[in-house]
């Protein structure tokens, strides 16, 4: 489903289910150099469950349109703005990696909007090497091939990883591939140039007071449970749960991961 907004084209799965305002809604708020895909197994199951599913592309990745945003908090604000044009007040949100950066911003520029706040595979700071950085700003796919490396727990991973007919470095790969090729203009740099500059985020996550949840890959590279000390800190309410899995958990671990968000959305408010 497409909505759209003044000078922008947003691009929203849904799960193939029509927005019905008697339900909640989830947003799902992809990392660099992804869209909205990387949710599939789990948005799906949210939608045919009860509940209004925007799995989004942010400008500049899969079917939005618009050059892509230099900052965590465009794109947060971005964000808030295809909800307004959605028609959905409230609802949770739920980020992977630089995703649960967006989805924490969100919720600090518009606590009141935000119901649940589910951050996966985060950490803050967000910090990227040097080295990195350079790769990605001059030999996009060599960056491309160390993140996908650092990203999975493993790379002897059965062709049928997670289920018949995946296999999950090589659909990570080529889904990379995949934005470059629509988005050629550095898409890699600008994604973790925003990662590495974002600097509010132990003041975002202080502010939070929604119920909220942390899933965390146990055997993460790209952000090690160990580095996730200030957020966990500073979000002393928040849950955490932890899979079997490296940086892709959504991909690695999805029944494990949409069993954790379920329970989580579903779960009675606290008296």
């Amino acid at each position: 489903m497409m909505y759209t907004m003044p000078g922008v084209d947003a691009y929203c799965y849904t799960g193939g289910k029509a927005f019905n305002a008697l339900h909640p809604t989830i947003v799902f708020i992809h990392g660099a150099q992804n869209d909205h895909s990387v949710w599939a197994l789990q948005s799906r199951y949210f939608a045919h469950h009860g509940f209004n599913v925007l799995a989004v592309d942010l400008p500049g990745h899969g079917r939005s349109k618009g050059a892509a945003l230099h900052s965590v908090e465009e794109m947060a604000a971005w964000l808030l703005a295809v909800l307004g044009a959605a028609g959905v007040e409230r609802a949770m949100l739920a980020g992977h990696s630089m995703g649960s950066l967006i989805a924490l911003e969100a919720a600090f520029q518009a606590p009141r909007r935000v119901t649940h706040l589910a951050l996966l595979g985060t950490t803050y700071p967000m910090k990227v090497s040097d080295a990195l950085l350079d790769t990605a700003k001059n030999n996009e796919q060599a960056a491309i091939d160390m993140v996908n490396i650092f990203s999975h727990s493993s790379m002897a991973q059965k062709p049928s990883c997670p289920g018949p007919g995946f296999y999950t470095m090589g659909g990570a790969r080529r889904l990379m591939q995949r934005m470059s090729a629509i988005n050629p203009d550095q898409l890699f740099y600008t994604d973790f140039y925003a990662c590495n500059a974002y600097a509010n985020g132990q003041v975002a996550a202080e502010a939070v007071s929604c119920p909220t949840l942390f899933i965390f890959g146990s055997k993460d590279m790209m952000t090690p449970p160990r580095s996730t000390k200030v957020l966990t800190s500073a979000i002393k309410h928040g849950k955490v749960v932890q899979v079997d899995a490296g940086h892709q958990l959504m991909a690695e671990q999805p029944d494990a991961v949409l069993d954790a968000l379920f329970g989580f959305a579903t779960a009675p408010a606290p008296v």
